[in-house]
């Protein structure tokens, strides 16, 4: 079963706007706000390089990982095999 992570903060528009969109396709997440937890944002870092949000990851039933910076709902349509 996939499985999605997304790294956001309390006060970030993009990130209530992807968790929306995902609540409104009722796809589960989980949601890691790295303003609240310290070893999450040093996490995020190794994982992208850079303390953007929303950064989500999304690894596929086959052990690939997707990651998208950013509410990108091309990409994350794809990455999830799911239409628009």
């Amino acid at each position: 079963m996939m499985q999605i992570k997304i790294y956001t903060t309390t006060t970030c528009p993009f990130c209530k706007l992807e968790k929306e969109y995902l609540d409104s396709k009722g796809i589960k997440y989980e949601n890691i706000f790295v303003d609240q937890n310290p070893e999450e944002a040093k996490r995020l870092i190794e994982q992208s390089n850079q303390m953007g949000v929303p950064f989500t990851e999304i690894t596929k039933d086959d052990g690939t990982i997707a990651k998208i910076l950013g509410f990108d709902k091309d990409k994350i349509n794809q990455a999830l095999g799911i239409s628009g």
